[in-house]
This record gives C-alpha cells, sequence and structure tokens, in this order.
C-alpha cells in the first residue's frame, strides 16, 4: 500500500506537527537511497489557547520556529505545559536538527522505506481525473476510426461530459467555449467532412450534419441550453449532439483503418460494428423484474454491441459463434464480478484467436501481450464499464482467448484501483458492451441459460476464413 508523501500531521501531545516530504528513489544493486527534505512548523493548539483566557495569545502568523519558540516562552510554562514536556519538545527539535545535517551532508539508505514509494506513473493513472470511458456508449463513440475534424468536435464536447460533474458552480463559460470551438470546426470544415463519406451515403450524411448544426439537438441548441445555466438540458442536448457525432462517424468509417498481419487472415474477422441479441431465461421458477413498469418475465433480452473497429479477430470468432448457434442453451454462471458462459468443451467450432488489445492513441491492435496499464497504458475499449464483453482466457496460455466461453463484466468502483480502473484491466480482450439491458445481469443466477443469441446487425461486416 503507497502511501501519499505529500502532506502529512502528527498530533504530539497538545502539539500539531505538521511536516513535508519530498522524496526522490534511485535504485542501486543494494539500497534504495532517498533524498528527503523535512520543514517543520510548530503552531499553537487553538482549543486550548482559548480555554485560558488569562494566556497571552501568541503571534499565529509567525512562519518561523524561533518565532513560535520565543513566543511560547513569554507565557507562564504552566498554562501550557510542564518542564517535562518542554524539554521533551526540545529533544525532538535537536533530533530534527540532526536528522536535516545528516540528509545534507549524505543521503541515507532507507533499503526498507521502498513501500513508500509512488512512481510518477501510478500517481497519475490512479487519480480521480483519469479520462476513462464510464459507460459502454462513450467508450465505442470513442472507438470509432473517424474524419480528424468530426474527432476534435467530438473531443470538444466530450470534455463538457467531465465539466457537468463538477459540483456547485459549473463552469458555463468554458462549456460555452468548448460548443463554439465545435461548431467553428464544423461549418470551417464542412467539405472535409462531407467528402469523407462514401457515395452511396453521402445523402444520408448530409441529414446528419445540418441536424448536428441546427436540428433539434444540435450545436445551435446546446449552445443556448449553456447560456441558459440548465445543467439537466445541457446534459440532455449534449447526448443528443455525441448521438449525432457518432452516427456521422459510422457512416465515414465503413470498414478497417488497419492491415491484420497475415498469419491471422485465417481467423473469421468483423471489419465494423455488429449487434447481438441475447435472450436469457430463468430456470428455477423466478422472473427477471423490468427496470420500470411492467410485469416481471420468465425472459429478457439484452442487447450488445461488438466491436471490430478495435478488436477484429475477437468479434469476428465471436459473430461466428453467435451466426451458428453455439450458444444457444449455454448455461450462464453468476459471481461478484462477472456473468460467464460455460467452457464449450462439449461444442465445436470457435477459434482460440490470440489476446486482442487496442492501445489508446494508437490505430492498430496488439496481438499476444497485455498492457502495463502502470506505465500508462489505457486500452480503447476498457474493461471498466460495467455490461463489458470480453473473452476468457485460453486454458492453455493467455497469450490466446478461449474459442467460446465469454464473460459480461460487472464493474464495481468500490471494487476497483483510486482512478476508477478494474485491477484486470488490459489483460482481456473487450469486444463490445451492454447497451441494453444492463438491469438484467445483476439478476441473472448460476443456473440461467442463453435461450438465444441472434446478429441482428452486421452480419454483412463478417468475413469468414478463406473469402475476400
Amino acid at each position: 500500500m503507497a502511501l501519499p508523501l505529500s502532506s502529512s500531521s502528527i498530533i504530539i501531545s497538545s502539539k500539531k506537527l505538521s511536516f513535508n516530504v519530498s522524496i526522490s528513489q534511485k535504485p542501486t544493486q543494494k539500497h534504495l537511497f532517498l533524498s528527503a527534505q523535512f520543514a517543520f512548523r510548530l503552531n499553537e493548539a487553538r482549543s486550548q489557547v482559548t480555554a485560558r483566557p488569562a494566556v497571552r495569545a501568541c503571534n499565529s502568523t509567525t512562519s518561523t520556529y524561533a518565532k513560535d519558540l520565543a513566543c511560547e516562552h513569554d507565557s507562564p510554562p504552566n498554562l501550557y505545559m510542564s518542564t517535562f514536556g518542554d524539554g521533551t519538545k526540545k529533544l525532538k527539535s535537536l533530533i530534527a536538527m540532526i536528522l536535516i545535517f545528516i540528509q545534507i551532508s549524505a543521503p541515507v539508505p532507507l533499503s526498507g522505506w521502498d513501500f513508500w514509494y509512488v512512481s510518477p506513473a501510478k500517481a497519475v493513472l490512479y487519480s480521480p481525473d483519469t479520462k476513462v470511458p464510464r459507460t459502454g456508449e462513450l467508450a465505442l463513440r470513442k472507438a470509432i476510426p473517424a474524419n480528424i475534424n468530426m474527432k476534435s468536435i467530438q473531443t470538444s464536447l466530450e470534455d463538457i461530459s467531465y465539466l457537468l460533474r463538477i459540483p456547485q458552480r459549473k463552469p458555463y463559460g468554458t462549456m460555452e467555449g468548448n460548443v463554439k470551438k465545435a461548431l467553428k470546426i464544423a461549418k470551417d470544415e464542412k467539405d472535409s467532412i462531407l467528402a469523407s463519406l462514401p457515395a452511396d451515403l453521402k445523402e444520408r450524411g448530409s441529414t446528419l450534419y445540418a441536424s448536428l448544426i441546427d436540428g433539434k439537438g444540435g450545436l445551435q441548441a446546446l449552445l443556448q441550453c449553456i447560456k441558459d445555466q440548465d445543467p439537466d438540458r445541457v446534459s440532455v442536448g449534449l447526448a443528443s449532439s455525441l448521438d449525432t457525432i457518432a452516427e456521422l462517424e459510422l457512416l465515414q468509417a465503413p470498414g478497417l483503418s488497419f492491415l491484420l498481419p497475415q498469419q491471422y487472415l485465417k481467423y473469421p474477422r468483423l471489419t465494423g460494428r455488429g449487434t447481438v441479441e441475447f435472450t436469457i431465461e430463468k430456470v428455477d421458477g423466478s422472473t427477471f423484474s423490468p427496470e420500470a413498469g411492467g410485469e416481471p418475465k420468465k425472459n429478457a433480452k439484452i442487447q450488445v454491441v461488438i466491436d471490430g473497429f478495435s478488436a477484429p479477430l475477437t468479434a469476428g470468432n465471436f459473430a461466428k459463434l453467435v451466426v451458428d448457434g453455439a450458444y444457444n442453451g449455454a448455461k450462464l454462471s453468476f459471481t461478484d464480478q462477472a456473468v460467464l458462459t460455460d467452457n464449450g468443451l462439449d461444442k465445436n467450432g470457435g477459434y482460440s484467436v490470440p489476446l486482442e488489445i487496442m492501445p489508446s492513441g494508437q490505430f492498430e491492435p496488439l496481438y499476444r501481450t497485455t498492457l502495463s496499464v502502470q506505465d500508462g497504458e489505457l486500452p480503447v475499449l476498457p474493461l471498466s464499464v460495467y455490461g463489458a464483453v470480453a473473452m476468457v482466457h485460453s486454458e492453455v496460455s493467455e497469450d490466446f482467448s478461449a474459442p467460446y466461453q465469454f464473460f459480461f463484466y460487472l464493474y464495481d468502483k468500490r471494487n476497483a484501483g483510486l482512478g476508477g480502473l478494474s485491477f484486470d484491466e488490459g489483460q482481456f480482450s473487450v469486444f463490445g458492451y451492454t447497451t441494453a439491458g444492463r438491469e438484467i445481469l445483476s439478476q441473472i443466477k448460476s443456473g440461467d441459460i442463453i435461450q438465444s443469441a441472434e446478429l441482428v446487425e452486421g452480419q454483412d461486416r463478417l468475413i469468414l476464413p478463406n473469402e475476400n
């Protein structure tokens, strides 16, 4: 467990001793040398001063230890502490000065203190400000390989969603600036945006573009909501604008933006997005509770969007299994962190595809390797989202995914790191997210079954081996 060293406080007797420690680590073969600088400041305990009206108040603004000590000695000692306590304080000051002298003259090897050290990468990664997508919709939107101008518009608007989280007074001026920036890019780069659309989709794209600028849920309407300083309307307007952007970006990205390695062309692959609809059935006589209204039912539907842009092999293998009916009748098991299918050992088909993870900021996936989250590597499709869908590791090698078994991840920030990241982040091939029926996941019990799984969208993007 890493202890924060930016500020620490120790209460001694009636005094509060506060100190700051700055430590830099330079590993050697035998010792860890820490260069530490201690700055001490002694402040009077206000509660005890106010309890004795006869005591003359000391100057609380004095910054040096000498003045504080002189101020204290001007007052009768029996009003503050015993002679023994005063001597103890002087002894502690003497020890502190000795430590300072030793640290200045030569660093002290503190090989047992290395557990205090927090690397800069971890400090940034575990910050609550880490901008990792928290919903499947946001993660999928960020994963679309679209026109660079559209991505700039999207980034400006995504920042508003983080600004809306600020409690109390919200920075509406900054939000307004972000929308105006997005509007300027959209208008100035109109020709570039529309030119990146395939010929057969230009009409649809032009309609979406006009809606983005002046539509009911467009940027002009969002700008007015921000000027009215209505956070609820801003949130709704922002979601509408981002949905339009995602739809337009999908038209701009009809296929993969990179070439797959030659040795992986033997696997099925998905060259875009697909949608799978699961029907889950209770087998113990219980029912699923609807989210709002309606009657409890024995069956419930879950919809998952699978992403071939970031995980073409994993999504392709999964889509083929769905089309082949491999998951119909599959048994489910429930744990605190996931809903898993059975291992499928009695099933035929399925490829043990290599572990496939696309790092954020890269244009193609990495294969057979995990990400080092401690070093700041984050995936385009993060696991740290409730309802994330990923393949289990192969029983033979963790460099490969299982040919059949997958799981729904039940992310819980209470079991995550300080930055809200799962401790398994960057270790599994995530290939999609639950976009409808998320409330059903927590109601699944071990023994429930997948009654049916159907690829309702994206079959035209599924390429099977030996096909061009």
